[in-house]
């Protein structure tokens, strides 16, 4: 079990690993591209050798990415759906040049469609993304907050979608901790959440957790991370956290501010230990 945090991959992707190390990083997390938009900047075989090169230099050994913030496989707007196919599967295949372990995807808004029409078309959307796929990077599903009409609040729902594509390329779900509180699942409630959410999607479909605190209160809907120990999750919620993790060889990453990450990082390596 790797802790890590999100990393910048400003002046080029081959400077992450060492920003990474110098936060004491065991793993990162990245955008490949501008989450708010634009084209991709190329992976030429130069790029990758010096990743590969910098990631063995500073013993990181798992890499993730994480999608673009406009991922809607939901919208009633086709070019917005298969705009979101188009990026998912180059993301994809991005990683699997660059050696990822997982790309990892928030869904899209069910506002447009309504929800099970929404669920429908994003099973839909993820089998389009999917088709004739081979690479070596998987994907995994995202939870989210819960504002508005968001998809994937609700764990069992995740569930729902990752059955319908049923494909071997979507192992599970990054958990993220924050947004899971901000729907209502109350970690400081450690061992029935953990039964909750066993019974909606299985424990084992669990690939990768977000740190996060939570600025916000248990079912806020709000989307707002805090430092480890800043929020309300609060740091004996944690170390049970960081314990099944561990048992269960699951990475952890955090999205904080950097300006407290590697504290952050030192809290859940101590915890570890």
């Amino acid at each position: 079990m790797r802790i890590g945090c999100h990393i910048s991959i400003a002046g080029g992707i081959q400077n992450a690993p060492q920003r990474a190390a110098d936060l004491g990083c065991e793993c990162f997390q990245i955008f490949t591209r501008s989450p708010q938009g634009g084209k991709a900047p190329e992976l030429t075989e130069e790029i990758r050798k010096e990743f590969n090169i910098q990631n063995s230099t500073f013993k990181i050994s798992a890499v993730y990415i994480h999608t673009p913030y406009y991922i809607n496989f939901a919208s009633a707007n086709n070019r917005i759906r298969y705009g979101s196919v188009s990026i998912v599967r180059d993301e994809l295949e991005r990683g699997s040049i660059l050696g990822a372990k997982y790309v990892l995807t928030h869904i899209g808004s069910a506002k447009e469609l309504g929800k099970e029409d929404a669920i429908i078309k994003t099973i839909e959307m993820l089998k389009k993304t999917l088709e004739n796929y081979s690479g070596s990077t998987k994907l995994l599903l995202e939870n989210s907050a819960g504002a508005g009409k968001i998809i994937g609040d609700d764990l069992a729902e995740l569930k729902q979608i990752i059955d319908g594509v049923d494909s071997k390329n979507i192992t599970g779900i990054c958990l993220d901790t924050q947004h899971s509180f901000a729907s209502g699942y109350d970690w400081r409630d450690f061992e029935n959440t953990l039964k909750r959410i066993d019974h909606e999607i299985g424990l084992e479909n669990i690939k990768l957790i977000h740190s996060n605190d939570s600025l916000t209160d248990c079912g806020s809907k709000k989307d707002r991370h805090a430092h480890i120990s800043q929020g309300k999750i609060g740091l004996d919620a944690f170390s049970k956290i960081v314990k099944f993790a561990e048992k269960n060889n699951i990475d952890m990453i955090l999205e904080t501010e950097h300006d407290g990450a590697k504290e952050d990082i030192e809290i859940l390596k101590k915890m570890r230990k």
